[in-house]
């Protein structure tokens, strides 16, 4: 690939002022790894991320594989960890803190002290063969984690070995990227130590639970907006706030008393009037929002217990007071609650992913109930709890969905089925 000095740097300029407008840690991932294929034109890669002694293998892309299921459809794969140590190609980039450009990982010379593990590309009919390996450094020089490249192409789409002029540029972005994670990881801590309060009250609210929803949530809108002809960049945006609004939909139960929280039998008419308004309490909480963020997170912890067909709550009422909004009174002097599209979309898609997540996941009340049963109590829902369109949203990605649940299962969101280089 014939590289422009001065063009590059324009690119890259643009690149990561894109970057450093994507908050959400999940939505960088694939926007850092979307970015840099298109930048150096390669088939494939994926991202890790340090943790402690270990790389965690958190996001992937293939256009080879992705050609071999529908257009909308996203690529499966499990979350893993790899050793930091001198073995893998992954973990030797790690220690050294170096770059490595490999032309040919199927013809490694015998001195050399790492490896290509041939096993993933045994199991998903894959054949690897340039890569590379970058370090993804903090600003104190830290490897935060690895961004690998893979399979570079040329005009014709025949694999070719990456261009050396190209790795300063590369590593540049891969710099501005690492700070984007930074900051990213820095917000995803802090709305988990939020989480965690809650969760210390409420046995129900786990950080894998608030991980699933916000991970089903982001599959739902993604799939739905697609359908709606929305434009990727709008998609973008939206993702990025809805994916931490949903992590926080919740949130209001820190008010609710251990008494009804940890109650294990059924709730009392007076505890469930009670329990239902940690919606309000969480909308409150995130009053006066500053940023798109805060505003999504109001929205989500007040909406997502509406029903589409006006029979959910809290329905028209003010957070911050807790009386009906004016005009919105019922003839019993209640709020009246919200019903079809006057419950915002993000809302509607919480909705579903909670309730799938709380069907599907043993609760302190309930034991996990199977799938079948599941998926026929929402289609069964489909115009009444939940908007018809994300239903069919929901079913579209189900796919995606059920490798959400089984990635950030309650034993272990970090299991370690195999290792990849």
């Amino acid at each position: 690939m014939d590289f422009d000095a001065k063009q590059q740097l324009k690119d890259l300029i643009f690149l990561s002022c894109e970057l450093a407008e994507v908050k959400d840690l999940d939505v960088l991932m694939e926007k850092i790894l979307q970015s840099a294929r298109e930048y150096v034109h390669c088939d494939a890669g994926s991202i890790y991320i340090k943790k402690e002694s270990q790389l965690v293998f958190s996001y992937t892309q293939n256009n080879t594989l992705q050609k071999l299921i529908k257009p909308d459809d996203k690529l499966i794969y499990n979350t893993f960890t790899v050793p930091i140590n001198n073995n893998s190609i992954a973990g030797y980039v790690t220690i050294t803190g170096e770059t490595l450009n490999i032309p040919d990982v199927q013809t490694l010379p015998e001195n050399v002290p790492f490896s290509f593990d041939p096993s993933y590309d045994e199991k998903s009919c894959y054949i690897t063969k340039s890569v590379l390996t970058v370090p993804l450094k903090s600003r104190s020089g830290d490897v935060v984690g690895i961004l690998q490249l893979i399979n570079a192409l040329n005009d014709e789409n025949i694999i070719i070995p990456f261009d050396s002029e190209a790795l300063p540029y590369v590593e540049y972005f891969a710099n501005c990227a690492a700070n984007a994670l930074e900051r990213a990881m820095l917000t995803r801590t802090i709305l988990l130590r939020l989480i965690r309060m809650t969760e210390l009250r409420d046995p129900t609210e786990t950080g894998n639970h608030v991980r699933r929803v916000a991970g089903f949530s982001l599959e739902i809108y993604e799939k739905w907006a697609k359908k709606k002809g929305i434009s990727q960049n709008e998609i973008l945006r939206t993702s990025d706030v809805l994916h931490m609004a949903a992590m926080l939909h919740d949130v209001g139960k820190a008010a609710i008393s251990d008494f009804i929280l940890k109650k294990p039998g059924k709730l009392t008419k007076e505890e469930y009037e009670t329990m239902k308004k940690h919606t309000l309490y969480g909308a409150q909480l995130l009053s006066d929002p500053t940023t798109d963020y805060e505003k999504a997170a109001q929205i989500v912890a007040m909406n997502h217990h509406e029903h589409y067909d006006g029979k959910g709550y809290p329905g028209h009422i003010d957070p911050v007071t807790f009386e009906p909004l004016e005009g919105f009174t019922g003839k019993n002097g209640l709020p009246r609650p919200k019903r079809g599209e006057e419950i915002p979309l993000m809302g509607r898609i919480v909705a579903l992913a909670d309730v799938y997540d709380a069907l599907s996941f043993k609760r302190v009340y309930k034991e996990a109930w199977e799938q079948e049963r599941v998926l026929a109590e929402i289609w069964e829902e489909r115009g009444k709890q939940f908007d018809p369109e994300i239903v069919d949203a929901f079913f579209d990605s189900l796919i995606v969905i059920r490798n959400i649940a089984d990635r950030y299962s309650e034993e272990d969101m970090y299991q370690m089925p195999r290792q990849k280089n």
